[in-house]
């Protein structure tokens, strides 16, 4: 079996860069321009997300994702970044890059089913307690009480396996753990 591109990348291999950049290099391209609306701002990004990609490439472990998921995911993260810092700094140029070029409902939908898929391999690595806490109170909407009478948990029980549950999914999603309380 043939080493993904980023395990050759890890490995050390100078030709999986360049294979890497073609690749790659559209969708993080395509990701970079959508998000940011400036060619510069897109271009330096792009170039970031690429040096974040090879420093990472190690931490890739394609049972919990795919290597399109892994790279998508590592541009979101440098790119919405990005955009934080920007929204710091306004210029009168952004105004006009917005109005230009929106988002489609085609991007939207992109984003979003790569963050539903790493958000459902997160869930799958949690325990069935935890996971059955979580579908119960995300899908079908129920406090941490009606979800206790449910399934005969303590609400103690419940409320701690919701916690670490949601804990869990953070960090598998690379947001870490926050000091504000997580709530349901």
């Amino acid at each position: 079996m043939t080493d993904s591109i980023l395990q050759r990348i890890a490995a050390g291999d100078s030709t999986a860069v360049e294979d890497c950049l073609k690749k790659y290099g559209g969708l993080v391209w395509s990701l970079a321009r959508k998000m940011l609306r400036n060619s510069d701002d897109a271009e330096d990004a792009v170039q970031e997300i690429f040096v974040d990609v090879w420093k990472n490439a190690e931490r890739f472990d394609e049972t919990k994702s795919s290597e399109t998921t892994f790279i998508a995911m590592i541009a979101r993260r440098r790119l919405i970044d990005k955009i934080r810092h920007s929204n710091r700094r306004i210029t009168a140029d952004s105004l006009d890059d917005v109005l230009l070029e929106p988002f489609t409902r085609a991007d939207k939908d992109m984003q979003l089913g790569l963050e539903a898929r790493e958000a459902a391999v997160a869930m799958r690595n949690l325990r069935p307690e935890q996971q059955q806490v979580l579908r119960l109170s995300i899908v079908q909407g129920m406090s941490h009480q009606e979800i206790a009478d449910a399934t005969g948990m303590p609400l103690g029980t419940v409320k701690t396996h919701a916690r670490r549950g949601i804990l869990q999914v953070r960090e598998h999603l690379g947001l870490g753990s926050s000091k504000q309380e997580v709530a349901l």
